[in-house]
């Protein structure tokens, strides 16, 4: 069945230009020194705030650089901005799906969709399987919100506090956080990074994802697995208590299944090849329907209203959809959670994307990605060489550029010309992108991930690195997968 795509233009008919004259030193300039820049922007001055807009701008840099090399070779400035069109133009579906996942986001919050989640995950603790089961609620979270940094400074934190209370490791607990909201964070259509991966690869948001489930769910079962291996090993002391944290969800949100509805219907929409624009706003709209009816005050106070009316529930639902929304609870710890920053909330991912299409519509124009593409088929002579050098640039690039988006930009557009010319479909590259550069992110102490997590879970990554198992193993997998040619996905020429 012939997959559907989010860009108005099929991804996997753009060609990549060639440049004779161009050697690989010069194509492989712009990159050294994008990498260079971006290595002392988030390690040397900005660290975690490098995505409010300086990371954005060092791509820039790096076009200019590219520009340069281009220059010297002849290419026109109106090659490369022809070509630079045609990349911000072929990511059109993508960044339209970025603002209706940011108003999906914005209505399952009002609505109590969201909260309903949280409230009967938090319920499934018990002492002896409760690293597994910080595992579950945590994917869970991950994958209603799609942000692991917001799972783990929301819940993850109690659960670091629920951990210690029986005697377990603050490491072995923030291991089991963070593979959950890793899982959740990669199978989330609500995820930057899921969104974002596919884009680079050329391919569509809902094959990225059932691509993705062949590697990700036997890596989290063997995650599991071990989480319950060792709760059983260890003795624990006392009883988990969210009780607080359970009232306070009940007494801000009217709780009922009854909410799960929209989410199924979602599902089941996706699932019927519906186009995923179509889903995401038919889930947005219901749930804003489902605000009005189930948690009317909540919609009165986002409107900032003292009655609620026809026009004060549109202006609720409307702000939600559009803008940032919070509801406040009686428990600090999940008023961070209890926020979304609505469509405005993906300019930031959606800025970055368009200026990663600028520096990789530069690099293509002067013929750099087509320079690179055979020397990276040179090394990487069979399918294997082509995944491991994939997922060795991934890491690469989250050890030196510090950040899990350019990690996933860049070797996504290095390499989507190999992946093409080897026959496999883009789902391979948006996979392998994602089990290396977005999980592996947290491992690194000066990756604004990992600084991150280690930060606000006051765990080191020391402390946790051999605990998140997911993280670590998920690379491994995708490699294995790759040695054994299991279900990889070839190229369908139309």
């Amino acid at each position: 069945m012939e997959s559907q795509n989010i860009s108005p233009t099929n991804p996997q008919d753009e060609n990549i230009i060639e440049n004779k004259e161009l050697s690989i030193l010069e194509a492989l300039v712009p990159v050294f020194v994008l990498v260079a820049i971006l290595f002392f922007n988030v390690f040397f001055v900005y660290g975690d705030d490098a995505l409010s807009g300086s990371n954005q701008f060092v791509l820039l840099i790096g076009a200019a650089v590219a520009a340069i090399v281009g220059f010297r070779n002849k290419v026109s400035y109106k090659q490369m901005m022809e070509e630079v069109a045609e990349n911000v133009k072929s990511t059109t579906g993508a960044i339209l799906i970025l603002l209706m996942v940011g108003a999906l986001a914005g209505t399952w919050l009002i609505s109590g969709i969201i909260p309903s989640m949280i409230y009967y995950g938090l319920q499934i603790l018990n002492p002896t399987i409760f690293l597994a089961a910080s595992v579950v609620i945590c994917a869970i979270i991950s994958i209603a919100t799609g942000s692991s940094w917001t799972t783990s400074a929301t819940v993850g934190i109690a659960l670091i506090g629920i951990g210690n209370t029986l005697g377990i490791s603050a490491g072995m607990t923030a291991g089991a956080v963070l593979s959950g909201a890793y899982f959740g964070d990669k199978m989330s259509p609500l995820s930057d990074t899921t969104n974002l991966a596919p884009t680079m690869a050329g391919g569509e948001l809902f094959e990225h994802i059932k691509y993705m489930s062949i590697t990700t769910i036997p890596t989290i079962i063997v995650t599991l697995l071990v989480f319950l291996i060792i709760g059983f090993s260890i003795e624990t002391t006392g009883s988990p208590d969210v009780s607080d944290k359970l009232s306070a969800i009940d007494a801000a949100f009217n709780i009922s299944p009854w909410l799960f509805v929209v989410p199924v219907l979602v599902i089941v929409l996706i699932i019927k090849k519906t186009e995923p624009l179509i889903a995401l706003l038919i889930g947005t709209l219901l749930a804003g329907v489902t605000a009005i009816i189930a948690q009317p005050e909540i919609v009165q106070n986002v409107a900032g209203a003292d009655v609620l009316n026809f026009k004060t529930a549109y202006k609720g639902v409307m702000n939600a959809i559009t803008v940032d929304s919070a509801v406040e609870t009686s428990s600090k710890e999940l008023n961070d959670l209890f926020s979304a920053g609505g469509m405005s909330g993906m300019l930031g991912t959606i800025w970055l994307i368009i200026c990663a299409m600028v520096f990789g519509g530069v690099m293509d124009a002067i013929g750099a990605l087509a320079t690179i593409s055979k020397a990276l088929l040179s090394l990487a002579s069979s399918v294997f060489g082509l995944f491991a050098s994939t997922v060795a640039s991934c890491l690469a690039l989250n050890v030196t550029a510090s950040d899990q988006y350019l990690a996933i930009v860049v070797p996504g557009k290095m390499f989507k010309k190999a992946y093409e010319d080897k026959g496999l479909a883009p789902e391979n590259l948006s996979r392998t992108l994602e089990d290396s550069g977005t999980v592996t992110s947290v491992l690194i102490p000066w990756n604004t991930c990992g600084a991150y997590q280690s930060g606000v879970l006051g765990v080191g990554v020391g402390e946790y690195f051999f605990y998140a198992i997911f993280n670590w193993l998920s690379p491994f997998t995708t490699l294995l997968f790759a040695a054994f040619n299991i279900k990889i996905k070839q190229l369908v020429k139309k």
